[in-house]
């Protein structure tokens, strides 16, 4: 595939800042991204829905209930660099034992696996 060049503009450095992922059981899937070392908070912002916030860096990455007037979640895919390794990390998700959808293996972008959250967003879990 071939690398397609943005155009020069003062766009150039543009960063991720925000991850928001929607889940039908805001404990459960606290609960699985904690196993990846994430720690959130509880928000709420004016009367809006309470929430889960974790950041790592410049990036947060949250959770929000799924509910009918929102749009689902469900289909996207994420990636989350893990150290020490690929098995240790997913020895934290043991207690998901349906979450590995492809176990680990050596690949042009490093080791890495495939898991399943319990609202079946795919991460791709990379070794650091």
């Amino acid at each position: 595939m071939s690398e397609i060049a943005p155009p020069e503009t003062p766009m150039n450095n543009v960063a991720f800042t925000l991850i928001v992922l929607r889940s039908s059981d805001l404990a459960r899937a606290v609960a699985f991204y904690s196993q990846l070392g994430l720690q959130f908070t509880c928000h709420q912002h004016e009367s809006g829905s309470k929430h889960f916030a974790a950041q790592r860096g410049a990036v947060v990455f949250e959770l929000y209930p799924l509910s009918p007037n929102q749009p689902s979640t469900r289909g996207t895919r994420i990636g989350f660099s893990v150290p020490p390794s690929l098995g240790v990390t997913l020895a934290a998700l043991s207690e998901h034992p349906s979450s590995v959808v492809s176990p680990p293996k050596d690949s042009e972008w490093r080791r890495r696996a495939i898991v399943v959250d319990p609202d079946e967003h795919r991460l791709e879990l990379v070794q650091q």
